[in-house]
């Protein structure tokens, strides 16, 4: 499920500031953005975003700023950078007949020597503080997730609900596809043979039509798995996944009865089966 969350804490003179959005993935993929030297807090973010989630692609921003709303940024040398460009000054020098007396002013101004950097010196001060932001952009995000399951629930429910009466309807047709196949084989017989109808062969070819065509096993566990859909959608914990196994297995058993179908008013009531499920399928990547 989608979802954006905010949390703020202040403290020692700091504010951080943390942004969590999540968009739909079946897995749960978290992409973190930390200021320099922050780096350490990243697994307990996750951690906690672990707790809460289980799919997803989630975006972590965390920023730490003054009170007056600046961002705290730190100067950083880099030394290997530092020292190569050094090097090869001093070998360009030699190469010319310069002077070797290369100033710390004119290294600074070697692009990458110098790096300004967002981050703190003191990651014990601004750990709490960043991680109480955290949790409270984490609720939030799960709050607006909860409102959208919410809607998700109701929508689900209703296609469910239209599936099983569609299934209704077939189990009910079903017994008027034998009595039309043994009124046209009937026909079909008398009109292409001379002799008296062979009742007991007409009864044998019925009964190998029912044995081909039968769907009650189709059926059975098709209510079945609506019982155990409408079960989990209910539930409070992570189904995802398991809405979306059965979402298959609804799938199989639609199928065979497509194949099974002898009859137009079944085949109307299959492709309606199926298209409640495409929307029920598409729905399922939403839920948690």
């Amino acid at each position: 499920m989608t979802g954006h969350g905010r949390g703020e804490s202040s403290a020692y003179g700091y504010r951080a500031e943390v942004e969590i959005f999540g968009i739909n993935r079946k897995q749960l993929d978290v992409k973190l953005s930390l200021p320099w030297r922050l780096d350490s807090l990243e697994r307990e973010i996750r951690e906690r975003l672990q707790r809460k989630l289980s799919r997803g692609q989630v975006s972590v921003r965390v920023s730490v700023l003054t009170m007056s709303g600046e961002k705290v940024m730190q100067v950083k040398v880099n030394e290997s950078a530092a020292r190569q460009s050094l090097a090869q000054l001093r070998k360009f020098a030699r190469a010319n007949d310069m002077p070797e007396d290369i100033e710390l002013g004119d290294l600074v101004r070697v692009p990458g020597v110098l790096q300004v950097e967002p981050g703190v010196e003191d990651l014990e001060r601004v750990r709490p503080m960043i991680l109480r932001a955290t949790d409270r952009a984490l609720s939030g995000l799960v709050a607006m997730r909860q409102t959208e399951g919410r809607h998700l629930q109701r929508d689900l429910k209703g296609r469910i609900v239209a599936m099983r009466r569609s299934a209704v309807r077939v189990r009910r047709q079903a017994p008027q596809v034998v009595r039309h196949y043994r009124e046209r084989l009937r026909h079909r017989i008398s009109e292409t043979v001379d002799e008296p109808l062979d009742e007991d062969r007409l009864v044998r070819e019925v009964a190998l039509f029912v044995e081909r065509s039968d769907i009650t096993e189709e059926l059975t566990r098709l209510e079945s798995h609506f019982r155990q859909f409408e079960r989990l959608a209910r539930s409070r914990k992570p189904v995802g996944r398991t809405l979306d196994f059965l979402a298959q297995e609804m799938q199989r058993e639609i199928n065979t009865l497509g194949v099974k179908a002898h009859d137009i008013t079944i085949s109307r009531e299959v492709l309606e089966l199926k298209t409640e499920l495409d929307k029920v399928r598409e729905q399922i990547q939403n839920v948690e």
